[in-house]
C-alpha cells in the first residue's frame, strides 16, 4: 500500500458558472485525487460522453490562446493537466454517471454490445483528455441482473485499461474506482467480492443518510447511532473481505436542512432554502447567521439550529472533521472522499452571487482539516504522456 492517505474530491464542471468555481481555485496540496463529474452515457448505444463540451473542453481561461489551432485542448481539462505537471502527486479521474445520469446504466450492464461500447469510448475519453483512470457512479443496481452486469462492465474496464497501458509501454496503473453505497438496501445487492478484484479503492457515500425524503430530522452523515451510519457501512465491507486501505471515507461539505423541528430525531416539515438547491447548503456559507453550532460527540456529528426560525441544518463541522479524520486514522481505512470541491470554505470568490444561503461564513478548509488529523496524504505519481491523444498540444505535453 502506498505511504499516506487518499484524499480524493469532486471537482463538478457546472462550478464554473454560478459558484465561480474554475480549476485555479481546486487546493492541489490538500488531494490526492480529482473526480471530475460527470460523464454522461447513452441509454441505448452505452457511449461515454462529456456533458458539457465548453466547460470540459473549449472555455478559454487566462493565459490560454486565442491563436493557435481550433484542434487544440481547452477548457477544464486543459487547466486540470496542467495542475497535474505542477503537482505530480494528483491524479486525475472521470465520474460517469452520477445520480442523474445512472437511470442509463441499466440497459448498458446487462448488454455486452453496450458495455463493449462504455469501455472503448472511456478509455478513448481517458487518453484524450490525459487522464488517471476511470470512476463508474452507479447509483444503483436495481436487481442481481444488474448488480452482475455492473461487475462485467467492471472486469471489462479493468482489462482494457491494463491493455491500454500494455500498448502505450506505460509502467502505470491505470485507477479504476467506483462510488459506493452506504444504504443496506443498495449495498447488499451488489457482489463485492469479484467487484474488489479489479478495483483499486471504494469512495463510500457516507452522506445523505438523512433529508427531505425522511418524516424525521436526523444527522445526514454520523459515523455512529441513527437508522444508518457510516460505521455500519464501513463494517458491512470489511466483512465482505475488503481491506480497510481500499476503503474510502465520502464526507459531505454541504449540509441539509429541517424547518418546523426541535432538532435531530424530531418530526419536521419543510425544508430551508438552501443556498443553490432547496434544503442544502454549502459548507462555506455555514452556520448560517442567527443560529447555534451542536455536536453530538458519540455520533460524530454536528448540526446548527436556529430557535428563532426552528432549522435544523445537518452539516460536519471543523471539529467532526477533526474527528473523521482521526476516525480514518484509527480505523486504518484508506482515505477520505469530499462532495465536492466548490462548497469548501478557503478560497475567495468576489464575484459568486451574494445572499442568504450563499454568503460565506469564516472558518477553515474542510478538506485541509481532514488531511491533517488523518496524518498525511500519498504522493505517488502520476501519469502524464498522452500520445494517442486528438489534441496536438496534449500530444506535447501542453510545451
Amino acid at each position: 500500500m502506498a505511504t499516506g492517505k487518499y484524499s480524493v474530491g469532486y471537482f463538478v464542471n457546472w462550478g464554473i458558472y454560478g459558484r465561480k468555481y474554475p480549476p485555479s481555485l481546486i487546493p492541489v496540496q490538500d488531494l490526492t485525487h480529482l473526480l471530475y463529474a460527470f460523464a454522461d452515457l447513452s441509454a441505448e448505444t452505452g457511449e461515454v460522453k462529456l456533458s458539457d463540451v465548453w466547460a470540459d473542453k473549449d472555455i478559454h481561461y487566462p493565459g490560454d490562446s486565442w491563436n493557435e489551432g481550433s484542434s487544440n485542448l481547452y477548457g477544464n481539462f486543459k487547466a486540470i493537466y496542467n495542475l497535474k505537471k505542477a503537482n505530480r502527486h494528483l491524479k486525475v479521474l472521470i465520474s460517469i454517471g452520477g445520480w442523474t445520469y445512472s437511470p442509463k446504466f441499466h440497459p448498458v450492464v446487462v448488454d455486452p454490445s453496450k458495455r463493449a461500447k462504455f469501455v472503448e469510448s472511456s478509455i478513448k475519453i481517458l487518453e484524450d483528455y490525459g487522464l488517471d483512470g476511470l470512476d463508474v457512479d452507479y447509483e444503483y443496481p436495481s436487481n442481481d441482473e444488474q448488480a452482475r452486469g455492473y461487475v462485467d462492465l467492471l472486469r471489462e474496464l479493468r482489462s482494457a485499461l491494463d491493455a491500454h497501458a500494455a500498448k502505450k509501454q506505460a509502467a502505470y496503473r491505470f485507477l479504476l474506482t467506483i462510488a459506493a453505497p452506504c444504504g443496506p438496501a443498495n449495498y447488499q445487492k451488489l457482489h463485492i467480492k469479484p467487484m474488489d478484484e479489479v478495483l483499486d479503492f471504494w469512495n463510500l457515500m457516507a452522506y445523505d443518510f438523512s433529508g427531505s425524503w425522511d418524516s424525521i430530522a436526523n444527522h445526514q452523515a454520523n459515523i455512529y447511532g441513527g437508522p444508518i451510519c457510516g460505521q455500519e457501512a464501513v463494517t458491512w465491507y470489511i466483512n465482505q473481505g475488503i481491506a480497510r486501505h481500499k476503503i474510502i471515507l465520502g464526507i459531505p461539505v454541504y449540509g441539509r436542512s429541517f424547518m418546523n423541528t426541535a432538532g435531530p430525531g424530531s418530526p419536521y416539515s419543510g425544508i430551508g432554502q438552501g443556498s443553490w438547491e432547496q434544503g442544502v447548503y454549502d459548507y462555506r456559507a455555514l452556520p448560517l447567521p442567527g443560529s447555534h453550532l451542536h455536536y453530538d460527540e458519540q455520533a460524530i456529528a454536528s448540526w446548527t439550529y436556529n430557535p428563532d426560525t426552528k432549522e435544523m441544518i445537518s452539516f460536519d463541522s471543523e471539529e467532526v472533521a477533526r474527528w473523521k479524520g482521526e476516525w480514518i486514522r484509527k480505523e486504518e481505512l484508506g482515505g477520505s472522499m469530499f462532495w465536492e470541491l466548490s462548497c469548501d470554505k478557503g478560497n475567495d470568490r468576489p464575484e459568486m452571487e451574494k445572499g442568504p444561503g450563499k454568503d460565506p461564513q469564516p472558518g477553515r478548509s474542510i478538506i485541509a482539516i481532514v488531511k491533517e488529523s488523518m496524518g498525511g496524504i500519498s504522493n505517488d505519481h502520476n501519469w502524464l504522456s498522452y500520445e494517442g491523444s486528438q489534441f496536438p498540444n496534449l500530444r506535447n505535453g501542453m510545451n
